[in-house]
């Protein structure tokens, strides 16, 4: 695991994005390879029947797959932004308890594009999504992405 700058570098990245403050997503390991995110299953992130809103699985499942990618590929957020390529998700159950723990493990770092696995899991452990993902890490600016692009 990692601790110290590097950790609170990246829990402060991830803070950034509106959407991960608002569903209460926080970094609960970061190590080589791997990141581990929790999510409170709460109000804000419920669907119209008050469960928890499958959109809200597949942030979370992004952003603990490109928090891993990030990572593993050597980001420098001063120069780079993240560029999901692809996101799959399949939804394997309910979640029950306060919180779901998105665990995402790197699978490959190619020349251009990361691989990650991800699985989603309630408070008492049952499998509730499962995806995959893949990024790019692009300059900022560069091909529209980023916020210098506007």
């Amino acid at each position: 695991m990692l601790a110290g700058a590097e950790r609170d570098a990246m829990r402060g990245m991830l803070q950034e994005a509106a959407i991960n403050a608002a569903l209460g997503m926080e970094i609960d390991e970061l190590g080589d390879g791997y990141a581990v995110l929790v999510m409170p299953v709460a109000e804000a992130a419920f669907n119209h029947v008050g469960r928890l809103h499958g959109g809200a699985v597949a942030a979370l499942v992004d952003q603990a797959a490109g928090t891993a990618a990030a990572r593993a590929g050597g980001l420098d957020p001063a120069r780079q932004t993240l560029v999901t390529v692809d996101l799959h998700v399949r939804y394997l159950g309910r979640a029950r308890g306060a919180f779901v723990r998105a665990r995402a493990e790197v699978l490959k770092v190619g020349r251009q594009i990361i691989t990650v696995e991800c699985r989603v899991t309630d408070e008492h452990g049952a499998l509730v999504a499962a995806g995959d993902f893949s990024m790019m890490i692009v300059p900022l600016g560069g091909n529209g992405a980023g916020p210098a692009a506007g």
